[in-house]
């Protein structure tokens, strides 16, 4: 028995060989566009992820690796260079330290390597139980004078119902945006970030479906960080967050 594309000359196989490729090149191209993090504020910039401070006082996870996971987040964001968290612990190894210590030092640490911008935060709770509890406090620092960061719209920033997000830096060591935030996944809210972050991620392809952001650490962190920067770059448009404290 002759199956249907057997049945079918050259010209229609190459054909239906087109319609098909350019249907697959279409669903490849939306499912990239779901995943990046419009990005208002800050404009094009390299921006380099310091390694993360533990201020929870658990010893339940690894510091570089969650540094890790914030910075290949922070590749989401249109418009983004990010330098690895290796190299800003390579940096900080030549001064004989392993964090960065102030404003002051952020900027240091910035400019020694060739950025704009660099991301400072830590994790101020955590809790690995279900349901997972996780608070993480971020600023972005860079000079109003380097690239990319003249963008600020003091108009468009008034109209923000949050008290966070961008801010021109009157001086170099203010950070540039700020959020301070516990992801406590035993509330609602978060729970539905869960499902639409889980959704854009394709989690309906796990057996755990979108739990499976609850149910691993890391997969949980790489959540509670996503929305850390989405509050930073966006200028913190529909939740309540407390204004983070600095150094």
């Amino acid at each position: 028995m002759k199956t249907f594309w057997s049945k079918m000359n050259k010209a229609s196989r190459v054909t239906l060989c087109v319609i098909l490729l350019a249907s697959l090149a279409g669903c490849s191209r939306k499912t990239a566009s779901t995943t990046q993090i419009r990005n208002p504020w800050l404009g094009p910039m390299r921006i380099a992820v310091a390694p993360a401070l533990n201020l929870s006082g658990s010893r339940s996870f690894d510091t570089e690796i969650v540094a890790d996971i914030m910075a290949s987040e922070l590749s989401h964001v249109d418009g983004l260079v990010v330098i690895p968290v290796s190299r800003v612990l390579s940096a900080l190894a030549q001064q004989g330290r392993d964090r960065i210590d102030s404003p002051a030092h952020a900027i240091e640490v910035m400019r020694s390597l060739g950025a704009e911008a660099i991301l400072v935060f830590a994790v101020t709770e955590y809790d690995p139980y279900e349901p997972p509890v996780v608070g993480i406090t971020a600023q972005i620092y860079g000079s109003p004078n380097e690239n990319g960061i003249s963008s600020f719209d003091p108009v468009q920033a008034s109209r923000l119902a949050s008290p966070s997000g961008v801010r021109p830096a009157a001086f170099s060591n203010e950070p540039i945006a700020q959020s301070s935030q516990v992801f406590n996944s035993a509330h609602e809210p978060v729970v539905r970030e869960v499902k639409t972050f889980a959704r854009l991620r394709s989690a309906d392809n796990s057996a755990y479906g979108w739990k499976k952001y609850l149910v691993s650490q890391q997969h949980y962190l790489r959540f509670c960080c996503q929305a850390t920067i989405r509050e930073l770059v966006q200028g913190g448009v529909g939740r309540d967050v407390v204004t983070a404290s600095g150094f």
